[in-house]
């Protein structure tokens, strides 16, 4: 019996290959896309799944709230580990990591017998010699128990003791790192791991020890529990211990160890823990090691797979409904003969599955030749346990199967309860239930394929609102080159001077940071008149006497630092205009010549507002500007330097930058970047969920067609006497044609009604993640429809175009 069920399967396949083929692909798309952004949020939902002690370690986070701001943050003093070590016996470990905050990259040098190589690495930290005993790394050399615990030690991944050492031992060999957060000093290699497969948040590609560097004293001297919030600190809980309890004896804690300085600041804190497992997806804090994860984006790609896989069921129910008078006489003469309507049931079933497990089959296929792509697309090597890849895939096959029963329900109790003397009559091919199922049909189908088509153009506007927006500062033309060794940051001011000399550079500045970048220096500072209570926070930055205007950021009140005024020292400050507001200045004006402070150790620490500038975004546009203060700064220490260019030759301008650069340091790597690109990297998430979105908004659409395209085809060939009458008595092919696609016009109308303010909601709510947002305007929605009505009348007219100009001879030959 199933043999036979499945050689009627196949038969009906071969026989009908247009619908075979539309059905079997819209199918195959929809499946594809479900496995590929399932294994998206499979990889997303992963994150540090591999830590042997992960059940038992939690961060330790931290929530202020003050008179201007509540904000969470992953960051806390150094000293409260050891501090809650001791005052809570279910702790049974801590460790701190330290992100190196000063530097986008850290010099490495190696000297060897063919002399000294240089490059430059990114995602180094300082880490407590406790880290690798919390965390599971796979050391292939050293001792992960001991890597860190000697002075001025490092532990490097495979890659960079590839990089450095080929195949030979990499540990016992000195390293020289310069870093502008931890200093330049030797470090010994004590470890070299492999990172592991599965993805983590804390994403370091080298570790060094908190003995040996700058930061040292600072860190095993620091007794503050309420500034030098700088630290992601983990701790290890004892088997047995209940998170939630000892959350609970944090507010005590609080009170008898920072109340009273937490009250003169006029800030309530709060402490609380979260499950390492949980950090990437589940924290509340967007700010961590890396970046965290976001489950609103992935709810997006979920809603998107299963309306896709919904579209391509919807194909299928309709286009096997709009034929079943193709096959009534079949089912008629069946039931004739005696066939039961639970094996014409079964039959019809049959079919349906047939095509969804050969749809699976195809898109199994398509993922494994597609994932590349697609992980270059999502920015994400996904990589998931063999274990965890078969249950996935066997959880596909059922949703295959699964699918495939949905998509072909109906067809098969539609057609398997037809009535035998009224189908050979053939008084069953207008059923109103049938018309109006396929109308209905049609009209979901449409509406999320419209709704994804108005937010790809939401989407894309927003990001082009992101990209063109006015920051405030000159952001194009500007090369930033970084400073890192201690060589490169003494020889800044002659090498500025120096390439100010190309008569391509309009300007050069330098500072410690740039617009774009973390700015981790934020100080709690009070206005002339004021006290620690009133305090705001503002962030600072250092910068020499031509850095703002080399980003021409302009003045509205006092003067900005410049060549001419030497007599600015470095407790002069320009500040920006939200600073003027928060501080509680009545205007501009009013803010020159006061002074604003801040208190440190009992000591108060004063800077004379010289001049405020007009607002900029230091940040991305996902937050509001704050108050942002510069201070000049006449040592060596600065990180960046920053040139603005005339167009030209780039080329020649960058060779002659990298001569002048070798010249005065031969030992350090000549590195450059684009502000107005760096810039750009803050929204890496949001281009990433672009593409995607548009990808499968493609799909999508491909799939709605492929169905309009079969169903617009069964019309015709319904139509196709009516077709030849109308031709006989004079239609021309334009009113045929419009007579076709008129039907489906009005139904595709309708669905852009319903789509509409769903788009339109669901939009509101992904805008409310930016400080600063577009509006969605009735323009959106008029070129959605534009868009959609030429989708539409693309796949019709061609088959209402062909109906059209057939043989009416032809067409009526039979009546």
């Amino acid at each position: 019996m199933l043999r036979s069920y499945i050689k009627f399967a196949f038969r009906n396949l071969v026989k009908h290959k247009i619908f075979s083929i539309i059905n079997i692909l819209g199918l195959t798309i929809g499946l594809t896309c479900c496995m590929l952004i399932s294994l998206y949020i499979l990889h997303e939902y992963s994150y540090d799944n591999y830590h042997k002690n992960g059940d038992q370690i939690y961060q330790i986070d931290t929530e202020r709230i003050s008179a201007e701001d509540i904000g969470a943050r992953a960051t806390v003093p150094a000293a409260l580990a050891g501090t809650l070590s001791n005052e809570f016996p279910e702790i049974e470990e801590t460790t701190r990591l330290l992100r190196l905050f000063n530097d986008d990259k850290t010099l490495f040098s190696y000297e060897s017998k063919n002399g000294i190589s240089t490059f430059y690495e990114k995602k180094g930290y300082v880490a407590d010699a406790s880290f690798f005993d919390m965390f599971t790394y796979n050391f292939l050399e050293g001792n992960a128990a001991t890597a860190l615990k000697e002075p001025n030690s490092i532990v490097i991944s495979e890659e960079i003791a590839q990089k450095i050492f080929k195949n030979k031992e990499a540990v016992g060999n000195q390293l020289r790192i310069s870093s502008s957060t931890n200093g330049d000093h030797n470090h010994r290699v004590t470890g070299v791991f492999r990172p592991s497969k599965s993805p983590s948040h804390i994403d370091g590609r080298f570790f060094l020890s908190v003995e040996g560097g700058n930061m040292e004293d600072f860190i095993l001297n620091s007794s503050t529990l309420v500034n030098n919030n700088m630290f992601y600190t983990y701790l290890k809980l004892k088997p047995g211990s209940d998170p939630e309890a000892l959350e609970a004896k944090f507010p005590v804690f609080i009170r008898q160890h920072m109340g009273k300085e937490l009250e003169s600041k006029g800030i309530k804190a709060s402490f609380f823990l979260t499950p390492l497992k949980q950090i990437h997806l589940e924290s509340r804090i967007a700010e961590n090691v890396t970046s965290s994860g976001s489950k609103k984006y992935l709810y997006i790609l979920i809603t998107i797979a299963i309306l896709t896989l919904v579209i391509a069921c919807i194909n299928f129910m309709n286009l096997s409904t709009s034929r079943s008078s193709k096959r009534g006489i079949e089912v008629g003469i069946k039931k004739v003969l005696g066939a039961e309507k639970k094996r014409l049931l079964w039959q019809f079933l049959g079919e349906s599955v047939l095509m969804s497990l050969i749809a699976y089959l195809l898109a199994f296929t398509t993922v494994l030749l597609f994932l590349p792509v697609f992980e270059k697309i999502a920015g994400k090597e996904i990589v998931l346990p063999l274990s965890q890849e078969i249950q996935l895939f066997a959880f596909f096959l059922l949703i295959a199967i699964i699918a495939g029963l949905f998509a072909g329900s109906y067809p098969a109790f539609f057609l398997s309860s037809f009535k035998p003397i009224k189908v050979l009559k053939g008084k069953f091919s207008n059923s109103l239930e049938a018309v109006s199922l396929r109308k209905t049909l049609v009209v979901v189908q449409f509406v999320i394929a419209i709704a994804l088509i108005i937010s790809s153009i939401v989407i894309a506007k927003q990001m082009t609102f992101l990209r063109s927006t006015d920051l405030g500062f000159q952001k194009n033309q500007q090369l930033i080159i970084p400073l890192r060794g201690s060589v490169a940051k003494e020889n800044s001011l002659n090498l500025k001077q120096q390439l100010e000399t190309n008569p391509q550079v309009k300007s050069i500045g330098a500072s410690t940071y740039y617009p774009g970048i973390s700015n981790p220096t934020d100080w709690l500072m009070y206005k002339e008149g004021n006290t620690m209570e009133n305090a705001k926070s503002v962030f600072i930055n250092r910068i020499d006497n031509s850095f703002l205007q080399t980003l021409e950021i302009k003045p509205v009140a006092g003067r900005i630092f410049s060549e001419e005024f030497t007599g600015d020292s470095e407790n002069s400050m320009v500040i920006n205009q939200t600073a003027v507001t928060k501080m509680g200045f009545s205007s501009p004006q009013d803010a020159i010549g006061k002074w604003m402070a801040f208190d440190w150790e009992g000591e108060q620490h004063r800077f004379e507002i010289i001049g405020v500038v007009k607002d900029f975004h230091f940040k991305d546009l996902h937050t509001e500007i704050e108050p942002y203060g510069f201070l000049l700064n006449s040592d060596n220490s600065q990180n960046y330097l920053i040139a603005q260019v005339n167009r030209g030759n780039f080329k020649d301008l960058l060779n002659s930058f990298e001569k002048t650069w070798k010249k005065l340091i031969p030992n350090e790597p000549f590195e450059y970047s684009f502000l107005d690109k760096d810039f750009q990297k803050n929204y890496e998430v949001e281009n990433r969920l672009a593409t995607m979105i548009n990808y499968f908004t493609l799909m999508a659409i491909f799939i709605s067609c492929l169905g309009l395209f079969g169903l617009a085809t069964f019309n015709a060939e319904q139509r196709i006497r009516e077709i030849g009458l109308r031709k006989v008595l004079g239609a021309s092919v334009s009113s045929i044609v419009t007579l076709l696609s008129l039907d489906f016009i009005k139904l595709v109308m309708l669905a852009v009604l319903i789509a509409s303010p769903l788009a339109w909601y669901g939009m509101q709510q992904w805008l409310q993640t930016f400080a600063y947002r577009i509006d969605i305007s009735w323009q959106i929605f008029a070129v959605a429809i534009l868009i959609t009505a030429v989708i539409t009348l693309i796949t019709v007219s061609f088959q209402a175009i062909k109906a059209a100009l057939s043989n009416p001879v032809k067409n009526l030959r039979t009546e």
